[in-house]
């Protein structure tokens, strides 16, 4: 009994190994890097960049997407956090293209991309709970849309 459940273990552990996006199934499709705390002068407009990575083999859709049902990527901070976000500036996205449909170029973002914000902090210690939201792809298919949290902890001094 013992041999199979050490046999049935093995099995488990070698098929999550051949399956290197097995944490991309579970949702890390995006992880937000850094800054997790920043001090700005309040109430002056301040640059933040916001760093984040893309799981390989996966890119989500650039801020222009280059079709209109194709939902880009955004960033927010939800109001009365006492930050207010008064610009995002994406990166231009990668053009690619499909095998299934060599026509249509896509303009997406991969591995690792910064959004240059630009914001304005009230006096004091700010826990703000922005939101990146994207939708995420492979060569063959996209997920639904998903919105993560990014925790950034602002000082207005």
């Amino acid at each position: 009994m013992a041999a199979l459940a050490l046999g049935i273990a093995v099995l488990s552990a070698q098929g999550q190994a051949d399956n290197p996006n097995r944490s991309v199934l579970k949702g890390a499709v995006v992880e937000y890097l850094f800054p997790e705390q920043i001090t700005v002068t309040a109430g002056k407009s301040t640059p933040v960049a916001l760093h984040f990575r893309i799981a390989p083999g996966l890119h989500i859709n650039s801020h222009k997407p280059k079709d209109e049902f194709l939902i880009p990527t955004t960033f927010s901070i939800p109001d009365e956090t006492g930050v207010k976000l008064e610009s995002a500036s994406y990166p231009a996205g990668t053009e690619i293209t499909l095998a299934e449909d060599p026509g249509t170029k896509l303009s997406v973002f991969s591995g690792e991309f910064v959004i240059q914000a630009r914001i304005v902090a009230k006096t004091g210690n700010h826990l703000v709970e922005a939101k990146l939201r994207y939708q995420a792809c492979d060569n063959n298919a996209c997920m639904p849309p998903k919105t993560i949290p990014v925790a950034i902890d602002v000082i207005g001094k």
